[in-house]
């Protein structure tokens, strides 16, 4: 599900998910169960908030859903209180659903939980989301970077991730056409090759790699330029890159300076 960022560190995030989830393990470890967990993102107004502390807004909401043992209501007001534990001696301290309140209170969300014996329990953890540190270098450097013109065709197949660079291409000037489907950007691209000033795509992508399309969209158009962005440099690198006729080579996580910059560059080569 697409969900806004939240501030937090991601140490904790890890602790608030393994404690959750270890929870419900031992809530199902003896008649087994179904373990879900889902996120979300949901708009919390004056009078739906969980705690006074939380102010109204967008909140990642978090649901970690057990079909255990369940709690009765007793169980449930102290299953946030250290040391407070429900396992056998020696399977636990009874420290993780006391430390994942404390987390999540400190970062000004909440938590809530349902449960009923023999029915499972539902934890729901609420953060507030901040702007996404794209848009946030979109703001902070709006001044710095020089507006460009041009068509450019975005290829990546995480949501989340071309949205936001579509965004930050868009706020500098350019037009984009972006697609989460390699195969079916290179259909796009082969029924108007001429369409596209530049092509920018990940690297690793299901059915076909950011290295493989830029050889496809060179054999359409040999002087197409493509800017490849990846995560890893393991099986790619930028002299690879350019072995290759790949004329840009960006390593994730992309800032906006430097995607204004070297789109700036490869168009005026």
């Amino acid at each position: 599900t697409d969900c806004g960022a939240v501030k937090a560190d991601p140490t904790q995030i890890h602790q608030i998910i393994m404690n959750l989830t270890t929870n419900a393990y031992h809530a199902m470890e003896d008649t087994g169960g179904q373990l879900k967990v889902s996120l979300k993102q949901v708009k919390l107004g004056m009078h739906n908030l969980i705690n006074p502390d939380m102010e109204p807004g967008i909140y990642a909401c978090l649901a970690v859903v057990d079909s255990g043992v369940g709690m009765d209501a007793d169980l449930t007001k102290k299953i946030f209180d250290p040391f407070f534990t429900t396992k056998e001696q020696g399977k636990g301290t009874g420290m993780g659903l006391s430390v994942v309140h404390g987390i999540v209170r400190s970062n000004g969300g909440a938590i809530q939980i349902y449960s009923r014996p023999g029915e499972g329990s539902q934890f729901y953890v609420y953060l507030p989301v901040i702007k996404s540190a794209f848009e946030k270098q979109i703001i902070q450097n709006e001044n710095n970077v020089q507006p460009g013109t041009g068509k450019i065709l975005l290829v990546d197949d995480e949501k989340a991730i071309i949205s936001m660079e579509k965004r930050m291409l868009e706020r500098l000037g350019y037009q984009v056409a972006s697609h989460t489907s390699s195969l079916e950007a290179l259909e796009i691209f082969r029924e108007n090759p001429d369409k596209f000033d530049l092509v920018i795509t990940d690297m690793a992508m299901p059915n076909m790699s950011g290295d493989q399309l830029s050889v496809e969209m060179t054999k359409i158009r040999p002087d197409i330029p493509v800017l490849l962005c990846t995560g890893y440099s393991e099986t790619m690198s930028e002299e690879k890159a350019v072995s290759i006729g790949i004329k840009g080579f960006l390593l994730k996580p992309i800032r906006m300076k430097d995607l204004a910059q070297k789109v700036s560059e490869i168009l005026k080569l």
